[in-house]
């Protein structure tokens, strides 16, 4: 085990544990609807609506894994273009068997936002919801699953749902290396 001494001159665990090999087994069918995406993505093409309604493209880059002993999924999300980098932030997923759903907290440092959701597969897609402080609605949507590849879009909606406005939309590839 990886520790050091704390303050008080007790074992502190080591950031590495926070890594997991896999899947905490009692639950593994129902963490799979996020563990789908573990491993390493490439954002083929992302796009963004600007405020004067044209789209700004960008690629990426998504890195996902195992965390807190397989009970939760974390992904890291990366994009690239003009030739500059940022790391857009990092989502942390973990079921709740009590109400058969995911919570979601979405962290962007650079965008000062802390931003939290519920969500659970609706058909063939999973749907996290959101509400914002500014009483803005949003979902974001994962669809169009494959092994390999998924599209991903944020709607955000300002009448209670009456009218949704998609705002990204993301085609996403998983890298080659790790291909089966």
């Amino acid at each position: 085990m990886d520790v050091s001494k704390g303050t008080g001159g007790q074992a502190v665990p080591s950031i590495k544990q926070l890594n997991a090999q896999g899947p905490f087994r009692p639950l593994k069918n129902k963490l799979m609807l996020f563990g789908q995406f573990v491993g390493d993505w490439d954002i083929v093409e992302a796009k963004s609506l600007q405020e004067d309604g044209s789209w700004k493209s960008s690629k990426g880059e998504l890195h996902s894994g195992w965390i807190l002993g397989g009970t939760a999924v974390q992904d890291i999300w990366k994009s690239t273009g003009n030739g500059t980098e940022d790391t857009g932030g990092t989502t942390i997923h973990f079921y709740d068997s009590e109400s058969d759903c995911w919570n979601s907290v979405w962290i962007s440092p650079n965008q000062a936002t802390i931003r939290g959701f519920v969500g659970k597969k609706k058909g063939k897609e999973i749907v996290l919801e959101s509400r914002e402080t500014n009483k803005k609605f949003m979902k974001w949507i994962f669809y169009e699953l494959g092994d390999n590849s998924f599209k991903w879009r944020a709607e955000y909606t300002r009448d209670s749902g009456e009218n949704w406005t998609v705002t990204e939309k993301m085609t996403i590839r998983r890298q080659r290396k790790n291909r089966g």
